[in-house]
């Protein structure tokens, strides 16, 4: 009896097993996820750069980029299929964080990892809420609106201002994080490079350290303004997509850094599009 394992030991290896068998509608949940989101980023890049220009229309988020998706010719139809696609990321990333097919282990730093993946799956998933709600006809809050709305809340606590300031210096690490996978280029070992062509390689590359830098800027700024919140006690203060984007419309170099950045999440979302494609799904 003492050489049995006990069911939580058993627990990692079943869980494994399951992934394994689950692999290929994983990986179809992953990849259909990648391609809603660059969709998402697309538009929100060409909403930015049309800002920057002054060729009309306002900086938004990822909600605002569901809004215009729904203009389109078949939009509702549209819209159903993004949400899918986003409830399929969801499912994919807390898979991720919660059974390990990537055997990152239980170190501190993989835990993190792990906990970010899970994250990131509520943060698709809740998306994928809005995209149902703006097809049912019920208005999305923007994610200013819930930035703000969620830093109010917990500032009316004594903890407030330090949970909200930790979790701004959590994502500014997160876009310092992006910044340095953009300068390293270490997102290119998560792809399948051996069956691009040298043109795709080069392309990717580009459409990469692009991306991830201007994903790891908007990240910055969001980051600091909830560490702002935190210091004077204001909920305005918090920001989120769309608020970044205006922000950096306001600064010194004004159009010219936002028209950079935008065109910069234009090609986060095309490198989402090569993810979709190319992107290696472990299980």
């Amino acid at each position: 009896m003492s050489g049995e394992a006990s069911p939580v030991d058993r627990l990692p290896t079943e869980a494994r097993q399951v992934v394994h068998k689950a692999r290929p509608v994983l990986e179809m949940l992953a990849r259909a996820g990648h391609v809603a989101k660059g969709a998402l980023y697309v538009t929100v890049g060409v909403l930015a750069v049309r800002a920057a220009i002054g060729f009309g229309g306002d900086t938004t988020d990822n909600r605002g980029a569901l809004r215009e998706l729904i203009q389109l010719p078949f939009g509702k139809v549209l819209l159903v299929a993004v949400a899918v696609a986003l409830f399929g990321y969801a499912v994919w990333r807390v898979v991720e964080g919660v059974l390990d097919p990537r055997h990152e282990g239980t170190e501190w730093k993989a835990v993190i990892k792990r906990i970010g993946y899970v994250i990131s799956g509520l943060v698709h998933g809740a998306l994928g809420v809005s995209a149902v709600q703006l097809v049912n006809g019920t208005p999305a809050p923007s994610s200013e609106q819930t930035s703000k709305h969620w830093t109010a809340t917990v500032l009316r606590e004594s903890y407030g201002p330090w949970l909200v300031g930790a979790v701004g210096a959590i994502v500014v690490g997160v876009g310092l994080y992006q910044l340095w996978r953009a300068l390293k280029g270490s997102f290119k070992k998560d792809l399948k490079l051996g069956e691009m062509s040298p043109a795709e390689r080069s392309w990717t590359n580009l459409a990469g350290r692009l991306g991830l830098a201007a994903h790891g800027v908007v990240f910055d700024v969001m980051g600091i303004f909830l560490i702002l919140a935190a210091l004077e006690h204001d909920p305005n203060r918090a920001r989120g997509l769309g608020g970044a984007l205006a922000e950096l419309a306001t600064s010194p170099l004004g159009p010219w850094l936002l028209a950079t950045v935008a065109m910069g999440l234009m090609a986060y979302g095309i490198y989402n599009f090569v993810e979709a494609r190319y992107r290696r799904v472990p299980g």
